[in-house]
């Protein structure tokens, strides 16, 4: 009878732990659900759409993953929680966050990945940030898991708070109550932070870091974005102050490994090119598609897509981007710049006050940039250069502001110089800029700013006129050492 007793007994407890397991797999499941349903599956680097984001070209940007890797691994106290790679547009940020995402995960270091996209249903909302994450966390680490499964059981609605409280109740509360002390360092990695829908989220979610961050010194966070001005604004507080800045730079040598390789494959696989042998295309072309470039993957990827088309002689494509065919030979022309065209459109159509925007666009395109300082050219369209900051605000992808202190220069004068060697080319081009394009009103006006400028050189007008705005001296000597002044006339 003892020996029954002890078996029912014994029974008895399975019976209540089995139960127990189920409750307990149940609410978990639950609360996974509820994580899922807030989250955006398809903002992760390895969701089905992310063959759009392809990683780095092997032999390419190997610096700065080299950095990111011993970062990511830095284990001592002195090491920076949060690391910004900032760049302009099309110099291949998310292909090296991409990179970056499936070396942590071969790893498993990867916390979660969120890749925001402008115009997005999900992957465009700061709301699904913190839950995309989390929902990510809890599938490599099972203590995380049943740490947060317990607090979303007791209370679903926190999905629904504010990104600070979706931070600490989501991600900081769990991961404290986890063990993850054998873990490796944990990064975070945040896409196109700068695509996510307003300016005031964007700041919000880096805002909310460093606070929470300071108790989880084995979590990272990698942040990749434009240098847009609210962002860099926010990491020049003080407590952004030992956070890493990371600035890409374009390079010509990995462009030019990378279009090496691209033609040697479209030239090995590509049907129209069975009768082709030995290197194509020539060094000349590749050099000039290198300079061209200006040291950015956004160009040369652009012109691999146009002539590796499929229902297209490749070498007849190639001949188009060089110019060596004329364009308007071919009634069926198609631009093997369209979807740079398209990124240079998205970053324009940002910017209010666009009558002002051609004005200072003229001057881009004329290429007076590199003469005149923004003092100058807001003397030269009888704008304040304040104004002139302003109006470009959203540009600092495209458009650098440099301070160049040259003995034949102003000192301290600031500068405007463009990224891209094909973003003249675009402004220059009314079939590509479109609307941006700056139109014969504004060729005109510009045309009329610059005779005015030059005629401070004559001495005898400069007497018998009283211009309406004060027009420098040094404005018309710098101009005058332009070409751009003559073809304005000419056109």
């Amino acid at each position: 009878m003892r020996r029954i007793d002890a078996r029912l007994k014994s029974f008895h407890l399975e019976i209540i732990m089995s139960i127990d397991n189920k409750i307990d797999n149940s609410n978990t499941d639950a609360a996974l659900r509820i994580l899922y349903n807030a989250s955006a599956s398809d903002a992760t680097h390895d969701a089905s759409d992310s063959f759009t984001r392809a990683p780095c070209h092997p032999n390419t940007r190997v610096t700065i993953l080299d950095h990111l890797t011993a970062w990511s691994k830095d284990t001592s106290d002195s090491a920076p929680q949060i690391l910004w790679m900032h760049g302009p547009a099309g110099t291949g940020k998310s292909a090296i966050a991409q990179s970056f995402c499936e070396e942590l995960q071969a790893r498993t270091c990867l916390a979660g990945s969120f890749f925001f996209r402008r115009g997005h249903l999900s992957r465009k909302d700061a709301t699904k940030l913190w839950p995309t994450i989390a929902y990510q966390l809890a599938l490599i680490s099972p203590s995380f898991k049943a740490a947060l499964a317990m607090r979303l059981t007791s209370n679903p609605a926190l999905v629904n708070k504010s990104l600070s409280a979706q931070l600490q109740r989501l991600i900081i509360d769990p991961y404290h109550d986890a063990d993850t002390s054998d873990d490796c360092n944990l990064v975070i990695v945040i896409d196109g932070l700068d695509e996510c829908e307003d300016e005031a989220r964007q700041q919000e979610i880096l805002c909310s870091l460093p606070e929470f961050l300071a108790s989880l010194p084995r979590l990272r966070v990698f942040i990749a974005s434009r240098p847009e001005a609210h962002i860099k604004k926010v990491f020049t507080r003080g407590v952004f102050s030992c956070a890493q800045h990371l600035n890409v730079q374009g390079s010509f040598e990995d462009v030019r490994v990378y279009l090496t390789d691209e033609f040697e494959r479209i030239r090995a696989t590509h049907a129209e090119m069975a009768s082709i042998s030995g290197p194509w295309p020539g060094n000349k072309i590749i050099r000039h598609l290198i300079r061209e470039s200006s040291g950015h993957f956004v160009y040369a990827a652009t012109v691999i897509r146009f002539v590796e088309d499929s229902d297209f002689d490749p070498v007849e494509r190639l001949a188009i981007v060089t110019r060596l065919q004329s364009q308007q030979e071919d009634s069926n022309y198609v631009s093997p710049f369209s979807a740079l065209d398209e990124l240079y459109l998205q970053i324009l159509s940002m910017v209010p006050s666009r009558p002002q925007l051609s004005r200072v666009l003229a001057v881009i395109a004329a290429d007076y940039t590199t003469r005149l300082s923004i003092t100058q050219i807001g003397q030269l369209l009888g704008l304040k250069p304040t104004e002139i900051l302003l109006m470009i605000r959203r540009l600092h992808s495209l458009i650098e502001i440099k301070i160049e202190d040259r003995p034949d220069r102003p000192a301290g004068q600031q500068y405007l110089s463009v990224y891209h060697a094909s973003f003249l080319d675009f402004l220059s081009d009314p079939s590509r800029s479109r609307r941006f394009h700056f139109s014969d009103e504004d060729r005109q006006n510009l045309a009329t700013d610059t005779l005015e400028a030059l005629s401070w050189l004559c001495p005898t007008i400069r007497a018998r006129t009283k211009p309406t705005r004060c027009i420098c001296r040094d404005i018309s000597l710098n101009v005058c050492h332009s070409s751009q002044p003559l073809s304005l006339l000419q056109n």
